[in-house]
This record gives structure tokens, sequence and C-alpha cells, in this order.
């Protein structure tokens, strides 16, 4: 159900007996921890309350609201104990849901099916072959896939990492309990431990107490490295590297990296005051510890394996001059990574450093590795070298010393501040007040002369001090550990340049790439006249060497212009990113800033991918994986291992088999459904007076800041108003009431008044043959298949005062007339007609769902009511359950 995970020839599920059996299984194996745990009438309340939701579901319910009484005549107790069953039935539900899709590709791989190979990369290459591509074409695609996914910290993560971590555990029972060869004994003991580990997670308190902090939430993303991506990706380079020599007749190069990571975690500092510039310092310590561990593991394992004799000279020249030569090296090597890590921890603990570590780069642990490979290939033992030799090899070129390079981000306004308090400082006039082209003028000037520019005395206020300190920090760190820098809000060439200035004032000596991050319509509307400026630099188009940078914001824009006209901005704004690239000789690198959900980009991977525009994706790609779809996507080594070959298949497919170049008519019709789209968007959201107010009683959006699920404030800058209200809270708010306002509002409207222009059977036309069309169309009909108006009118009824419920009917009528007008245009009886696994797991969510919707009606009440205790805990397993169902919270 999760928004953002589908694999490319995923397909319908022809049997889901074994789901329905997992599903079964786990529902009995947490009734039994209900009765043991809490005794008999709770596991009967269940069951009643469950049978209830599932009359009311099909209309068998004399009275639309017994459910409701029910439930609202319960204590606050009683409410947590039921909220706390419903919320760990759906998350058990989607870890049975997780493995049969797993099961699934497995089974359909080893007994042939639609696979020719038996595994999915060879497929794909074979495809491409049979689509006209050359062997050289193809080898070279491959060679050079550069796709880079970012781990961010946005605070839509639910669940604990103690709690995930019994999840996954339950999936590997899962997992073995597939085994054919199992005794009955053995089925037991699974069940045994099965029914264990749902006790611990009933037993442990899944509510966080405390909000993480930048390092917590950044120890959490090397948590995801070293269970699942550390094993995946060598794993996945071996595949494609056998489906490179079939199909290409040549190896993948021993330090190809088509799939790198980066993070966010503890870089991010947008609108976040807890990442400073000490914090980023620690998180790249912890990393660079994190990685020398695994290093030191791996080789450890090496060492145990190599116990040949004969060798190189070279080899002997460097070492091995012992009776087993590769062990005596990588004994050198592993006590290099020991006392390297020793370093770093003493510095992570604040003590005096001791000696200078062994190892300061990926290059000084490679030598001795890459001597190893070449001595064994030249004794005729290239079979060992091909093992987890290369492996670490590969493991090195990709993860480095550092597991991930780590970002950098800040919002365009900091950067400014700094400078404006330098020329103030020097007499030169304020900064801020300097229109665009003066202060590129400045910017250029200085960055041509070799004297510094800010004195050591300038006088900064708390937030520019900090944003001074953190570019002296980045001055300190491996260049290799970090990223890019990244601008948020940024709109001219004076916000690239003023980082650049910064980077060499504060003497960092291998630059960070500088960023911009256009996010809201109007600065995507400015993104080519922008970087046109840029390039037409001399200073900056030297500097760059014919390679940039572009990230593309996909929150901000939709909750700016809504849907609709964001999709179609962001994709204007790649055409014209190309194009502008393309005229200056540029090698242009997008940057996809997508959360989970539909209105912060989510869609799955493979389709959003081949529906970018043509040459948009040239073999490189780097997305931001937000929030839970980090964990639903890499938690568990099977999915992590589908996701990423189906990252590798779309970028290659979208590389050398672009989508149509859309037709002129096409563009037409698009820029009117965006106009009119955004015009009813904003005329809601922006103009309606009491529209702020109806969203603050109708949904949990003021509630939410007491789940603490992230490191980051809710909003940007303080204000009541929607414009300071970060994307993911705006759209988690609506997904709690099933109303899922941000990704449908404006659609509907458009589309029927194109419809009686006459536009229908264009629509049609687009839908069929336009990808990005169709993916968009999809992708909100997907959400209306998740709406529910019912749940959302209860929110409006005991929630919103009698004066503001006239708008949330207006409201839902909007969404009737989305839903209608979006089937006229796909050709569907119902959303998600074509997807019906999809569909199906929704309506057998909806049981489990709307008593959690119920229960949060009435606790949001009494909690406004100024009730207290156990209301605030039952309240936030509510939300907790919720997002669970949903499969997504911002």
């Amino acid at each position: 159900m999760n928004d953002s995970v589908s694999a490319p020839h995923g397909g319908a599920i022809d049997d889901d007996a074994g789901l329905r059996d997992d599903v079964r299984l786990l529902g009995m194996l947490l009734g039994e921890t209900l009765r043991k745990q809490h005794g008999e009438r709770l596991f009967e309340t269940v069951e009643e309350v469950r049978t209830q939701a599932k009359s009311a579901r099909q209309g068998k319910l004399a009275d639309p609201d017994a459910l409701y009484t029910m439930l609202s005549g319960m204590d606050a107790d009683e409410m947590l104990h039921l909220a706390r069953a419903f919320s760990q039935f759906l998350n058990l539900a989607n870890i049975a849901e997780q493995h049969h899709q797993i099961r699934v590709r497995r089974r359909r791989y080893a007994q042939g099916g639609d696979s020719r190979s038996g595994d999915f990369l060879d497929d794909e290459l074979a495809s491409l072959r049979d689509s006209g591509i050359g062997k050289a074409k193809l080898y070279k695609a491959i060679a050079n896939l550069r796709i880079e996914l970012v781990l961010t910290a946005h605070p839509t993560e639910v669940t604990r990492r103690t709690v995930a971590m019994k999840y996954q555990r339950i999936a590997a029972l899962l997992d073995e309990r597939d085994r054919p060869d199992l005794s009955r004994h053995d089925q037991q003991e699974l069940k045994r431990a099965l029914i264990r580990t749902i006790t611990e997670i009933w037993e442990t308190d899944e509510i966080r107490r405390t909000r993480p902090t930048p390092i917590d939430e950044a120890r959490a993303g090397q948590v995801v490295i070293e269970q699942s991506l550390w094993d995946v990706v060598p794993t996945l380079l071996r595949n494609l590297d056998l489906a490179c020599r079939r199909h290409t007749g040549k190896a993948l190069p021993l330090d190809a990296t088509p799939i790198r990571f980066g993070s966010w975690m503890g870089g991010d500092r947008d609108g976040n005051p807890n990442v400073t510039a000490d914090v980023t310092e620690q998180v790249c310590r912890y990393s660079r510890w994190k990685a020398l561990d695994l290093y030191a593991r791996e080789i450890d394992e090496l060492r145990r394996e190599l116990s040949m004799r004969h060798c190189s000279d070279r080899l002997r020249a460097i070492g091995g001059t012992g009776h087993e030569p590769y062990r005596e090296v990588l004994r050198g090597v592993l006590r290099g990574l020991r006392a390297s890590q020793a370093h770093v921890e003493a510095a992570i603990d604040g003590a005096a450093p001791g000696p200078a570590p062994a190892h300061t780069s990926a290059d000084t642990l490679l030598a001795p590795l890459m001597a190893i490979y070449d001595s064994l290939h030249e004794c005729g033992d290239g079979v060992i070298a091909d093992g987890r030799l290369t492996d670490i090899i590969r493991r090195l070129h990709g993860f480095g010393l550092n597991l991930m390079r780590l970002d950098i981000r800040q919002e365009a306004s900091r950067h400014a501040e700094v400078l404006d308090a330098v020329t103030r400082y020097l007499d030169m006039g304020s900064y801020l007040d300097w229109d665009e082209e003066r202060r590129i003028a400045f910017l250029v000037g200085e960055l041509s002369r070799k004297r510094p520019l800010i004195p050591d005395d300038v006088p900064l206020k708390r937030n520019a001090r900090e944003v001074l300190d953190t570019f002296h920090m980045l001055a300190r760190q491996d260049p290799d550990a970090l990223g890019a820098y990244v601008i948020s809000m940024a709109s001219t060439p004076s916000d690239v340049l003023a980082v650049e200035l910064l980077q060499r004032e504060c003497g960092i000596r291998r630059p960070l790439r500088v960023v911009p991050l256009f996010e809201r319509l109007d600065a995507l509307e400015g993104t080519a006249e922008c970087m046109t400026r840029l390039f037409s630099i001399d200073w900056y188009f030297k500097h760059i060497a014919g390679r940039q940078e572009v990230m593309i914001g996909y929150s901000d824009s939709a909750k700016d212009a809504g849907q609709l006209a964001a999709a179609w901005g962001l994709y204007r704004a790649q055409e014209a990113l190309v194009e502008t690239s393309k005229r200056f000789g540029v090698e242009l690198t997008l940057f996809h800033g997508r959360g989970g959900t539909v209105a912060r980009g989510g869609a799955p991977a493979y389709s959003a991918i081949r529906s970018q525009p043509p040459g948009s994706v040239n073999g490189s790609l780097r997305v931001t994986e937000q929030g839970e779809v980090i964990q639903a996507k890499y938690g568990i080594g099977a999915m992590a291992r589908e996701t990423l070959e189906t990252y590798v298949s779309a970028v290659l497919e979208a590389t050398l088999l672009p989508p149509p170049v859309p037709r002129p008519a096409w563009r037409g019709h698009m820029d009117n459904l965006a106009r009119l789209a955004m015009e009813e968007f904003r005329s809601f959201v922006r103009n309606e007076t009491d529209f702020v107010e109806y969203f603050n009683h109708a949904t949990p959006e003021n509630e939410l800041s007491r789940l603490k699920i992230g490191s980051r404030p809710a909003r940007r800058r303080k204000g009541k108003g929607i414009e300071h209200l970060r994307a993911i809270p705006w759209i988690f708010a609506w997904t709690q009431t099933r109303m899922m306002l941000p990704a449908w509002l404006g659609v509907g409207k458009a589309i029927r008044l194109a419809v009686e222009q006459g536009e229908l059977a264009a629509l049609k036309e687009m839908h069929a043959e336009w990808p990005f069309f169709r993916t968009t169309i999809g992708s909100i009909e997907m959400v209306m298949a998740k709406v529910d108006l019912g749940v959302s009118a209860l929110y409006d009824r005991r929630l919103v005062p009698p004066a503001l419920r006239a708008m949330g009917e207006e409201l839902r009528r909007r969404c009737r007339v989305t839903e209608e007008q979006l089937l006229k245009v796909s050709g569907h009886r119902v959303p998600l007609q074509n997807e019906p696994v999809v569909l199906k797991s929704v309506s057998l969510r909806n049981p489990y769902v709307d008593p959690l919707n119920v229960l949060q009606v009435e606790l949001l009440s009494r909690l406004r009511n100024g009730e207290k205790g156990a209301i605030e805990d039952a309240l936030l397993v509510a939300i907790n359950g919720i997002a669970a169902g949903m499969r997504n919270t911002g």
C-alpha cells in the first residue's frame, strides 16, 4: 500500500493464500497475547468493535453512529488498550503484506513464470537488447550509472526504532516459516518465537517519550545501512556484473558505483535549530566509526578465508612475508582499522586523540586490498578474489569510509544575513538592500580576489554566527565525508554565489558542490533564467567544470500551488533545465526532493522515473528517501534488493528508451488544467478566511506536535498560517482524517471545466500515450481509493464548530467531483480498478483503521476540553495506528 514502493514488473498476485494465512496467524497470536496479558474482556471488546466496524462498512448497521456511541462511552484506559490492539494488528498486517510481496517475487523467479533467466537484472538487460540497444551502448550506460539515494530524517517515521527492529524479527520468522523442509517441531518453535516477539512488542511502550536528537536520527540511518544495505549492495553489483557479461560481453568495472547513498541526517539545518556545527561534526565522526567497524568485521572474516601460501612478489614486498602472506597483510590492515576506530572514538568522547589514524581515506584501505586482489589473480586464484574480497572492494568504492556522504542544507536567507553583517561592518552598505545585479557583481568580484573578505572580529548575531561556524567546521572534515551544500528556498544566482564565497572564506579546501533547491512554483518557473545567468558568469562556469546539480522540491511546490499545478511546474522546470544545460554544454544531475505521499512527490519509483521528461534522466539521478519510506524500502534485505533493482532498471530505461516528447496540444491542455487547478486550490487554501481555523479544528495538526517523531519543529517560523507550516505535518494531518486534501484539491474542477470545453477525448489520449500524465492521474486516483468522506464528516460533526461545518461539506462535495472526473479520464469504474491487489489491501484494512479514527475523534474532543493523562497516550497510539493503516504519514 505504500505509495512509493513498486517494482516495474510486479503484476497482480494470482494466489494470496500465503498472505491470508500469515495475516490470520499473526492476528490469532496477537489475540492470544491480549488474552494472556489483559484477560478475556479486552479480546472480546476488540472482536466486538471489529465486527461493528465491518458491519458499518457493509452498510448493515441501522445507526451509522453506533460505533462512535460504543467507543465514546469508554474510559481513557480502555481506549488506550483498544487503540494499541488495532494499531498493532495493522503493523503486523503490513509486515505480512511486505513479506508476501517478497515471496511472490521469489516464487516468480524460482519457477520461471515471466522471467527468462530467473534474475530480474538479467531480464532487464535482455529486454533492453531486444528493444534494439546495442552492446556497446548498453555497456556504456551501465558503467556510467550514477544513482544516489539520500536518506533524510523528516518527521514521518512514527515507529520507534526498538519496535521496528522487533517487526524485522517477525518478518525474518515469516520468511523462515516458508521453508518447505520444516518439521512439525520446527513449525511449533517458529510459532513460539512469533508469539514471544509479539508479546515483546505489546509490552514495549511504542510512544516516543523524548524527541530524537539529530544524532539519534543519523545513527538510525546508519542502522539501515548495517542491517540490510551493507550486504544487499555487493549482491546487487554481483548480479549486475553477471548480467552485464552475458548481454554486453564485458564485466562491470570493479570501481563501478551505480548506487550510492547520501544523508541529510545531522546535516539538514533548514529551520532546525537543533542541527548545529558541533552536531554535524559528531555525526561525521559516528559515520566514520561505524564504517571502520563494518570494514574491520569484513577484513577479519577475509583473513580467515585467505589461508593460501602462494602470492605475488609485490604482495610480499608490502608485508606478506610469512607462511600465510595474505593473512599477514590483512592482520596489519585490521590493526590499522582498529587503531583508526579508537582515534575516532576518542574524538567522539572528547578525549585527547592518539596517534594519527592509519586509514584516513578509502584509498589507504583500498591499496592493500587491490594488491591482494591482483596477487590472487596472478597466482591463478581469481575465483577466490571474486568472492568476499571483491565485495569489500566494491563497498569501498560505494560506501567509502563514511557509509553515506553528508549533505548540508541551509536556507538562502541565512547566508544573505551573514554577508549583510559583513558589508555593514566594513562600511560597504547593506547587502540585503542591494538588488540582484549589485549582489552578483560584489560576489563575483570577491571570488575573483585572493585576499580574504571577512574579518575575524566581525560582530554576528547568533544565527549568523552558527552559519559561519558551520563553514569552518566543514573545512575540518574529510572532503569524502561530505556531499552537496543544498540551498533551500533558492531563487537567484546570488543565492549560489554567496555559498561559494563563504566556502572560500572559511578555508574549505575541496569545496562542496553547491546545489540550489527550487521549491515554490514561482522559483520553479524561474529555474532556467537563474541557471542561464549563472552559466553566463565566467568565474562560475570555469568553477563548475562542466557539471551542475539542481534540486527540485515536490513538497512545498504542492503546498503552494496544489498537486496538479506543482507536477506540471516540476515537469516544465526539468525540461527548461535540460535545455539550458545542453545549450551551455553542462552535464546536469537533477536531485528530486520527494516524500512518501503523492502530495510530496511520492509515486511508485519505476513509473515516477519513467515519466520524467526526456533527457532529464541521463544516466544520473539523485532522490531523497524520507521517513517511513526508508524502513519500508530498505529495512529488510529482500525489499532493499527489489528497490535498488527497480531504480537501476528505471534509470537505464529512462536513459536508453526515453519517453516521448509531449505534443504541443498536450502541453496546451496541461497548461489549462494546471492553471484551473491552481486557481481552485489557492482560492480555498489562501483566500478562504476561515480555512486555517477549519483546518485546526477538523484535523489533529495542533496535537501532532505532541508526537515526538523528529528533531525538526513543525513550522519554519512562528505563525499560524499554512505558509509557515511544513509540508510534512500539513499532509500528515489530512491523512489522519482520511480527507487527503493536499493531493486532490483543485483537480476535479480543472478536469470538469476542461471536459466542458470539449477536451475529454484529448485527456484520454494523453492518459493512454503520455507517461507523465498517466502517472500523475494514477497517483491521484490511488489517493482517492484511500479517501473516506464518511470518516472526514465524523471529524467535522464532533470537532468543528457549527459555523465552519459548511466548509467541510463543500470540500467533500469537491472531492466527490474529483473522483468522478478522474474516472472519466482513466476509464475506470472505481479508483485503482487496474490495481486489484492494492484495492483489496485498502478494503481489508478499513475495518481496522475505522475504529482508530473514531477513537481519535473522541480523544481529540476530550483533550481539547482539558482532559489529560492516558487520553494523550491513547491519542498518540491512534495517530501511529492510522499512519500504519494508511501506510504513509507525510
